[in-house]
């Protein structure tokens, strides 16, 4: 093992950072594909902003439920490559590669059928109804292609090889930047589709990032190798990943799920607010990737130390990553509070309406970007030391106890009207923060990991 990926050794602060900035960045990268969307679309109109923000928290719900299972196989790896098991790295990557394709498959086809009746039912009007289906079935095609990848980034994620896939997703954001006005609107003999032109720019780069990072696995040249021998089902395995990752896929799709219903209580209010909301939305997606970046190395990073049993360690990592975050994302928001009408006007710059009201939900966001780190790097503690249950029932709590009753209450019960949604995105952050903070201060976790260890450490497989 290569000092370099070893996490259970030398500097905390350093390994961190190290781990995090590639993580960060190829986030951010990834959130470039709905801010180049966003970007294009603007000059469509607030109709073509309102269509796609009303499929995207779909899509993302839908997105959500494999993506938990990409994480157990992080969590998985971490732990092996701790261990030093690079048998068992090997097997359990192949594994978790066949589970994600059909998984991703079946959601694929399930998409694409139900993509009308969904866009119905969270209230698209007569005026984006035929664009948010088109856009919505498009994406649908690329779901293998963005599981195969994510799987591919999940895998090397947990053996600190974090750099080639921060690589890959700046060549095909990039490529996306000039295919995204090409299949919009159309150039020469190329004819443009719309918004479904901007899922199908996103579907090519896709195809390609999978094909990349499923060729690097397959050569074995980067810390993992996987084999078509390793790929028979082995029940017992799989049965021990849908353990760890189903409440990671519902601790996800729990978020996804709530926004999906904000916007059947946004939509009522007309256009302009779910472009505003479509907008700020996206814009909270890109400044809290630092966050998510910092909760993802703390989940390798942890792991990797309880696979080595150093769970000292691995409590030390919490304390710094709270820190970071808490400071970090405060400072954040604050920059967000300044710039947030300027923000706003980037991606619709001649709508007046759409500008002052996204940039009063970026406001009143962005003083609880900090606790909302806190609780993201504590949920990927969590995640390392194979206690996703935890996580879940957090955000359930925070998410459907507190977010969407108070977003009701306040849009629908007081003079706020749809400000009283975005009042509860801090209400719930904070929230959430306290109870996760204090949680992990109880140590209940370490207990739980110390126990539970030797229940996932066995020989290496063949």
């Amino acid at each position: 093992m290569s000092k370099k990926s070893d996490l259970s050794q030398g500097s905390l602060i350093r390994s961190l950072f190290t781990l995090a900035w590639p993580i960060i960045m190829a986030n951010i990268l990834q959130t470039a594909y709905q801010l180049i969307d966003t970007f294009w679309l603007g000059r469509l109109g607030a109709n073509a902003v309102a269509a796609v923000s009303i499929s995207f928290p779909i899509l993302f719900l839908v997105l959500s439920l494999g993506a938990g299972l990409t994480l157990a196989g992080t969590v998985i790896v971490s732990q092996y490559k701790g261990a030093k098991d690079q048998r068992m790295i090997d097997f359990s990557a192949s594994q978790t590669i066949f589970v994600i394709f059909f998984v991703s498959a079946m959601l694929a086809v399930l998409g694409y059928l139900v993509a009308s009746p969904l866009m119905n039912l969270v209230g698209a009007g007569p005026e984006t109804l035929d664009d948010s289906v088109k856009y919505f079935q498009v994406s649908s095609f690329g779901f293998v292609f963005l599981f195969m990848f994510f799987t591919f980034q999940s895998l090397m994620r947990g053996i600190g090889n974090v750099l080639m896939p921060m690589y890959i997703v700046l060549g095909t954001v990039l490529l996306n930047l000039v295919l995204d006005p090409l299949f919009i609107f159309g150039f020469g003999s190329i004819e443009g589709y719309g918004v479904a032109g901007a899922a199908v720019a996103s579907v090519i780069t896709q195809g390609i990032s999978a094909a990349v990072g499923i060729a690097i696995l397959f050569r074995g040249r980067k810390g993992i190798k996987i084999r078509l021998s390793d790929m028979k089902p082995d029940f017992q395995w799989i049965k021990r990943m849908f353990e760890l990752g189903i409440p990671a896929s519902l601790e996800q799709s729990s978020r996804s799920a709530v926004l999906t219903v904000l916007v059947m209580l946004v939509t009522s209010f007309g256009s302009e607010v779910v472009a505003a909301y479509g907008i700020g939305a996206r814009i909270l997606s890109l400044v809290i990737v630092p966050a998510q970046g910092l909760a993802m190395a703390t989940t390798t990073m942890v792991g990797q130390n309880i696979g080595a049993s150093k769970i000292k360690r691995a409590e030390s990592i919490g304390n710094l990553s709270v820190k970071v975050a808490f400071f970090g994302l405060t400072g954040i928001g604050l920059l967000m509070f300044v710039f947030a009408e300027n923000l706003t006007a980037f991606f619709v710059p001649n709508d007046p309406q759409v500008i002052k009201e996204g940039a009063i939900f970026i406001r009143i966001m962005a003083p609880s970007f900090g606790l909302l780190g806190v609780n993201q790097v504590l949920n990927g503690l969590f995640n390392g030391a194979r206690f996703t249950q935890a996580s879940l029932l957090i955000s359930i709590f925070s998410l459907w106890i507190v977010r969407f009753p108070a977003a009701f209450i306040l849009s629908q019960k007081t003079a706020l009207a749809y400000e009283g949604i975005w009042w509860s995105f801090p209400i719930s952050n904070g929230i959430a923060a306290v109870i996760a903070f204090i949680y992990y201060k109880t140590g209940h976790w370490k207990v739980r990991t110390i126990r539970h260890r030797g229940d996932w450490i066995q020989p290496g497989v063949g």
